[in-house]
């Protein structure tokens, strides 16, 4: 019987992926009018021992809170910079957390406010089915020809994987380098989770077709001679959020607001992405607000929080959400006041708790990816 099929049965679990949802630990009232003071008090108890990221996708209520703010590879950036932090407080999902820990000091103490908040992408790819698939690659004659390369948004695992195997990690900014890297090392790519960032830098940026790109199945027996045929071989996973915006949403909000300018994250479809005037990653879409003309329109394709936050701070512009339908990062959004209330306050009493620690093999290893990552030009 398959992993999956265990799963279905309830007779499994991942150890890997879903955390569970209990707190070790008495959480504040999310009624409680105090919520914000009792933030503040223990955030300047703890002083310059703390040092809190807020993902863009964060709530506002724990943003005000983030001395920075960014997508998950500048947040793991700033925690490695500041050495002198004892605590890491990060207000994101779990992947960022373990990147956090991976490239800051032993030191250091990495802490998830709630354990729950992971990521729905990073999971469709788990360990045991990335190594599967590389014994496919291997016994087809194909693996010493493949690099693999995995994006950000993956697990410490994966990022091992990556790096055992002569790999990269990647973001949604440098996806292109890096596969331009991979490509002087082999002559095809295994890229992990999301296929549609993999297939729109592929296409887009790349020049490849839609042809170069065969999509593996985790869960179904793919076709070798398929795979055998192509340059790129994508991960069947995507982002839960970026993945439920369509062609029609973006000729909906045309229709419905003249003159508007579409800009997308590269996680979303494929012909989304071929309908939108301006693609990028999260800190492109700020940057190209920042840049708009007073008076110009924007329909914006990625997670609401940051969408809704875009708006407040660009009042000189009309920004709105690509789809009708509201969409938040569920998972993103487990990190709320009254788990950060909690986290701070009990590392002003001593007690360090929601810990993330990556096993020290899993750990170098994903740092060989990511430093590769780094050494790109």
């Amino acid at each position: 019987m398959t992993t999956t099929q265990l799963f279905i049965l309830g007779r499994s679990a991942d150890a890997g992926s879903e955390r569970g949802v209990d707190c070790p630990g008495e959480l504040p009232a999310a009624s409680d009018p105090d919520l914000v003071e009792r933030a503040r008090k223990a955030k300047a108890a703890l002083g310059e021992r703390v040092f809190v990221l807020g993902h863009h996708y964060q709530r506002d209520e724990v943003i005000q809170f983030a001395d920075v703010t960014g997508d998950s590879f500048k947040l793991a950036q700033q925690a490695a910079a500041r050495p002198e932090a004892e605590f890491i407080v990060f207000c994101g999902v779990h992947f960022m957390a373990e990147s956090a820990d991976i490239l800051t000091g032993p030191g250091q103490r990495v802490v998830l406010p709630d354990l729950a908040a992971g990521c729905s992408m990073a999971d469709m790819a788990t360990f045991d089915q990335v190594e599967e698939c590389w014994e496919a690659l291997e016994e087809a004659g194909l693996a010493d020809d493949v690099v693999p390369v995995t994006y950000m948004n993956s697990s410490a695992d994966i990022k091992a994987f990556c790096g055992r195997h002569g790999g990269v990690v990647c973001t949604s900014s440098n996806a292109k380098r890096a596969l331009e890297w991979a490509f002087e090392q082999g002559k095809q790519v295994l890229f992990l989770p999301d296929q549609h960032l993999g297939r729109n830098t592929a296409v887009l940026e790349m020049g490849m077709s839609l042809e170069d790109c065969v999509l593996w199945n985790p869960h179904r027996p793919n076709d070798m001679g398929k795979v055998a045929g192509a340059k790129m071989i994508l991960w069947k996973g995507h982002c839960s959020v970026h993945g439920r915006f369509t062609a029609e949403s973006v000729d909906d909000v045309r229709a419905r607001i003249p003159g508007v300018n579409v800009l997308v994250h590269p996680e979303c479809r494929h012909d989304v992405v071929l309908k939108a005037d301006y693609v990028g990653s999260t800190e492109y879409i700020i940057k190209t607000l920042q840049a708009a003309p007073a008076g110009s329109s924007w329909a914006i394709g990625t997670e609401l929080n940051l969408v809704k936050r875009l708006a407040q701070m660009f009042p000189d512009k009309s920004v709105s959400f690509l789809d009708k339908t509201v969409c938040y990062c569920s998972t993103m959004n487990r990190i709320d006041l009254p788990h950060l209330v909690w986290a701070l306050e009990s590392l002003a009493l001593g007690e360090t708790v929601n810990q993330i620690t990556v096993e020290a093999d899993t750990a170098h290893w994903a740092k060989v990816a990511l430093d590769r990552m780094l050494a790109l030009p």
